[in-house]
């Protein structure tokens, strides 16, 4: 057998002394008790939250289900509505010669007339972009007195003269 001690253990030092059952079972009533205790009240959602509205100022008592009160017109207006014009462009210009520079080094416009040459056909949108692009170019070119026609006019005269002198001569 063992032999008791002859010193008492104080409870600071060693092991806690076991709680019995009943203590346990007290703990556990009380906090179930402060479980039940815990959520919102009862009908808060159905009654709008009335416990947060004593917080708020007076004036600030709205329901939340009601929406804008602006007046909705039913019937057409008689008078048009206004719109705010854009500005055309915010691009600073370019001089004629720096314009044509841009419009004949323009990739896209290649592109559509390399297609064109080819015998593709091009959807309305690109043919209306292209023929835009091209009438700019003869404005640009005519407002710096460049034209493109006259060069080969005179190459197509020079041609017919020579052919003409040929034919006179009675030669091949």
């Amino acid at each position: 057998m063992k032999k008791p001690t002859s010193a008492p253990r104080s409870k600071t030092t060693g092991k806690a002394r076991r709680k019995t059952r009943e203590e346990l079972n007290q703990e556990a009533r009380d906090r179930k008790r402060d479980k039940k205790h815990r959520g919102h009240a009862a009908g808060s959602r159905a009654n709008g939250g009335e416990a947060n509205a004593a917080g708020r100022k007076q004036g600030q008592q709205k329901d939340p289900r009601i929406g804008s009160k602006t007046p909705i017109p039913l019937a057409a207006t008689e008078r048009p509505v206004t719109r705010q014009h854009k500005p055309k462009s915010e691009k600073p210009m370019l001089s004629p010669q720096a314009e044509l520079d841009l419009l004949e080094n323009d990739e896209r416009l290649d592109a559509l007339l390399e297609r064109l040459e080819e015998g593709e056909a091009l959807s309305a949108d690109e043919q209306t972009w292209v023929d835009a692009k091209l009438d700019r170019i003869d404005e640009l070119m005519q407002q710096l007195g460049l034209s493109y026609d006259d060069d080969e006019e005179d190459e197509e005269e020079e041609e017919g003269k020579e052919d003409m002198m040929r034919l006179l001569r009675g030669g091949n």
